[in-house]
């Protein structure tokens, strides 16, 4: 019956932003735009959305990767040479629109420095009291910080990314369903992740602390109960490899 309730709550609108990474196809990869989304192309992201046949709201790019300047009404054009991703840009982009969710394709993968730098894109959302998935189709990797906005409330997803829902009550705890089938690790970014929880899943945490240096976290696995994240202090790196029923 809640998960009923929960499919009739409106949405908050994502932000989806498409990389020029590997991918093996948007909508194989779970891309689906509902209406008041914004789509980002950055750089050689944008073959894919042409690919796929989807016109993007804003192109972003110094487009060494791409090799052309489109044409487009809404461009933002950079410099090679910059201290920041074409994707940072783009998510930038997105937060200053009023964008909170943000969903990334064709971010996993391929160049490892592009990958990692990525990653702490999703981190840099979560210090901020927002909300980041990464996706490759098979992978989905979130980050969550505790101590942040204390009024953001919870990350509760339950086809992940799909429906880019934010129904709970803190932040620094995420939610998943009891369908959720498949591994997931968790990972200290930074040097301490403080007051750690994981519940619902095969190895379970309480109040406990997780260092950067070592991955205590890694390989465990979903067993059928609503599971559930939180980190007191710092951040962490959700990374889930799902397997639907």
């Amino acid at each position: 019956m809640k998960e009923k309730e929960n499919e009739k709550k409106e949405k908050e609108p994502c932000c989806w932003i498409v990389g020029a990474g590997p991918c093996s196809g948007l909508t194989e990869e779970g891309f689906s735009p509902a209406q008041g989304d914004y789509i980002i192309a950055a750089d050689g992201g944008l073959r894919y959305l042409e690919t796929a046949g989807v016109r993007p709201d804003m192109i972003v790019g110094d487009f060494d990767t791409l090799g052309f300047e489109p044409t487009h009404d809404n461009v933002v054009r950079l410099q090679v040479m910059k201290d920041w991703t074409d994707t940072f840009v783009a998510m930038e982009k997105g937060a200053e629109l009023g964008y909170r969710n943000f969903v990334f394709h064709g971010c996993l993968g391929g160049k490892l420095e592009h990958t990692i730098a990525n990653l702490q894109h999703l981190v840099w959302l979560a210090g901020r009291g927002m909300t980041g998935w990464m996706t490759d189709g098979r992978v989905w990797v979130t980050a969550i910080c505790g101590d942040v906005d204390e009024n953001r409330g919870d990350v509760t997803t339950d086809r992940f990314a799909n429906d880019c829902a934010n129904d709970g009550a803190k932040s620094g705890r995420l939610a998943l369903s009891a369908r959720d089938r498949g591994m997931i690790s968790v990972f200290c970014m930074g040097d301490k992740a403080q007051g750690v929880t994981l519940k619902g899943l095969k190895y379970t945490l309480d109040d406990a602390g997780l260092t950067g240096s070592f991955p205590l976290g890694v390989s465990n696995e979903f067993i059928g109960d609503p599971a559930s994240i939180e980190v007191k202090k710092g951040c962490l790196l959700v990374v889930i490899s799902r397997h639907a029923d």
